[in-house]
């Protein structure tokens, strides 16, 4: 398999606090992999290591013909866990968006032919366009999401990093946002790399993946050698029985 990403011992030090010791791994192209692992193993901040949001020390490698030597390279889409957005700003989601694909102020407008290509973009998701007219503030957390993934894939990634895209989402809202990330690698080629905790997830949607803990990787391979009850005690500890519940139970998460 040819990777499309190569991480080489990469180590982050943030506060004084050592969050990544030594991390090396190949990220496949065209496959769906998924980073696990307890809160603060480190595995949000691999993601923002590739899109060199924070310094680390190590080389990441990029086998794609472009330059990603630059901040937030064009070819890569992210969706953050949380968006970040003061309350108190009536911002739409067309002013989400137009904020993201023009480069003039919005006082000035939204250019003429973006809305249709608004529209497009959250059709491409499974979302009405009539969700540009709401305030951002008021989507649920399944059309927030489905709303960022939009952003994400525009322009078409090489590589779509997902930082617990469910978070927030209701179970049906759940299934057909993973059932959507699959249609788009099986049928794009995109390269995935996702953060989940959610066992059912990671077994019928990922290729390959990568197990974090205490800032290292201890364990990597396919879900069916991954998702056993000896390597999930040895990844979560005495919380492995959370995260290897029936789906049905995180129903109402």
């Amino acid at each position: 398999m040819t990777p499309l990403v190569s991480i080489h011992n990469v180590h982050v030090t943030l506060g004084g606090a050592e969050i990544l010791r030594g991390v090396s791994a190949a990220i496949d192209r065209g496959r769906i992999t998924a980073l696990m692992g307890l809160n603060g193993s480190g595995k949000t901040t691999l993601l923002r290591c590739i899109l060199h949001e924070i310094p680390y020390r190590g080389l990441i490698e990029f086998h794609c013909g472009h330059d990603h030597r630059q901040p937030n390279p064009q070819h890569v889409g992210y969706v953050p866990q949380k968006l970040h957005i003061d309350a108190h700003l009536p911002l739409t989601v067309r002013d989400l968006l137009g904020l993201a694909l023009q480069r003039r102020p919005l006082f000035l407008g939204i250019r003429a032919g973006l809305k249709a290509q608004m529209e497009r973009m959250l059709e491409g998701v499974g979302a009405p366009g009539s969700l540009l007219e709401r305030p951002v503030e008021k989507l649920s957390g399944g059309e927030l999401q489905r709303v960022l993934l939009a952003l994400a894939l525009e322009p078409s990634p090489e590589l779509l990093l997902l930082d617990e895209p469910a978070s927030g989402v209701d179970f049906q809202d759940r299934e057909r946002l993973y059932d959507f990330i699959s249609r788009l690698n099986r049928e794009k080629g995109t390269t995935v790399v996702l953060v989940s905790h959610d066992i059912s997830v990671v077994g019928q949607h990922t290729h390959h993946v990568l197990c974090l803990k205490d800032g290292k990787i201890r364990c990597e391979g396919p879900p069916r050698e991954i998702i056993t009850t000896d390597m999930l005690g040895q990844i979560f500890g005495a919380q492995s029985e959370f995260y290897t519940h029936p789906h049905e139970h995180h129903d109402h998460d």
